[in-house]
């Protein structure tokens, strides 16, 4: 048994204070900090925040790996680095590419999940290939395609969300198979009218890709995927790093649909944790410059966020509480893929569980109970980072 004592606990409506809470592989609970157990191992947080893990619903890579790699090796080790941006759970995310080269990439998810150390790969996040050629960010277009059952029916008990493009579907069968699936049908890389959207979303389509990039803009005639997406009952992805959206476009997102219906996501690259210089994307060369992702054209490449900044950024930006702002990587995204095991600091939850100071950096990550990171003390004024693993 562990207890975390000196901290301020964030749950949905409050932050506790004057409390310990006890966990095993689940939560037990609150104790004033006299009735903790003997045997327990106490874990004096010294007055940082304690929030339930994050989730990441949407990433390709980070520290010099990408899901694309198609290899274990990739996913474990991004499943071993995300802990230290205090995620406790993620859905790796593939990209337009070749047929072969998306079942190797779904295929080493699939051998992984359940294997890996760190961050729990909760399935498999499919972008692309069944996107609109006009918006296809960063994606190769010599690789996009119709919708097709026939690529998605092997992996269909591992895929949890998938984007498409609604204008390019005959009808609404497509939308309609993922569904009964299990499949989350996400809108996005698309130069949808706001009918073809709200026709989709009939259908069953329910999640919006990284709302506001690669999609229809909004206009006051012609208000497009961007239009759907802010008044039609949709959860939507949003990139909080000041590049990819504005600020204030963000605090637009968060008012016009609820905080009930928001989840931040990353998109990151493999360029993340690793800092500026030429990467690369779905086979293309990524320059990353001032936190900026991109191809030689500009067209935005992924990014280099990670999700404690992101719940940094929409907490300021946003305007919001910061338990509000924690709700947005935690409990939101648990609820958009049924996971009602996690997403708060409630008994009897899984012990995924995130410690981090006034500056939004990560000391502690539990996943399951057990130590997933552990930052070293500061060193000659700078804070340096270690994953302690004891999974």
């Amino acid at each position: 048994m562990k207890a975390i004592c000196n901290g301020r606990f964030i749950l949905p409506q409050e932050i506790r204070e004057g409390q310990a809470l006890l966990f095993q592989e689940k939560i037990l609970g609150f104790c004033s900090p006299d009735r903790i157990p003997p045997e327990a191992e106490r874990i004096d947080v010294q007055g940082d925040y304690v929030s339930p893990g994050f989730l990441n619903l949407h990433i390709h890579g980070c520290g010099g790996k990408d899901v694309m790699d198609g290899t274990q090796e990739a996913l474990r080790t991004m499943s071993r680095l995300l802990p230290s941006t205090g995620v406790t759970g993620w859905l790796p995310t593939t990209m337009t590419s070749g047929r072969g080269a998306i079942t190797q990439a779904l295929t080493a998810i699939r051998d992984a999940q359940g294997t890996v150390a760190g961050a729990e790969i909760l399935g498999a996040n499919l972008e692309g290939p069944f996107i609109s050629e006009k918006y296809k960010g960063a994606q190769k277009a010599c690789h996009i395609r119709k919708a097709s059952w026939e690529l998605v029916e092997p992996f269909a008990g591992l895929i949890r969300i998938l984007t498409l493009a609604p204008e390019t579907l005959e009808d609404t069968d497509f939308i309609s198979r993922c569904r009964q699936a299990g499949i989350i049908v996400s809108l996005g890389h698309s130069d949808a009218t706001f009918e073809e959207a709200a026709q989709a979303v009939a259908a069953g389509a329910s999640h919006i890709t990284h709302l506001f990039n690669a999609m229809s803009p909004l206009h006051h005639r012609k208000p497009g995927l961007v239009g759907a997406a802010l008044t039609l009952p949709v959860t939507c992805e949003l990139i909080a790093d000041g590049i990819h959206i504005h600020p204030a476009a963000l605090e637009l997102a968060v008012r016009a649909k609820g905080l009930n219906r928001v989840v931040l996501i990353t998109d990151s690259m493999r360029a993340c944790l690793l800092g500026e210089g030429k990467s690369e994307l779905g086979g293309q060369t990524v320059y990353v410059k001032d936190g900026r992702a991109a191809l030689a054209d500009g067209t935005l490449a992924g990014s280099i966020l990670t999700m404690e900044k992101a719940v940094r950024n929409i907490w300021k930006w946003g305007h919001l509480a910061l338990p509000q702002a924690v709700q947005l990587a935690t409990a939101n995204p648990a609820r958009e893929l049924g996971l009602i095991d996690r997403g708060t600091l409630e008994p009897g939850k899984r012990a995924d569980i995130t410690v981090f100071d006034e500056d939004f950096r990560i000391l502690r990550t539990y996943v399951k109970g057990c130590c997933a990171f552990c930052a070293a003390p500061p060193v000659a004024g700078r804070r340096s980072r270690i994953a302690n693993l004891d999974i």
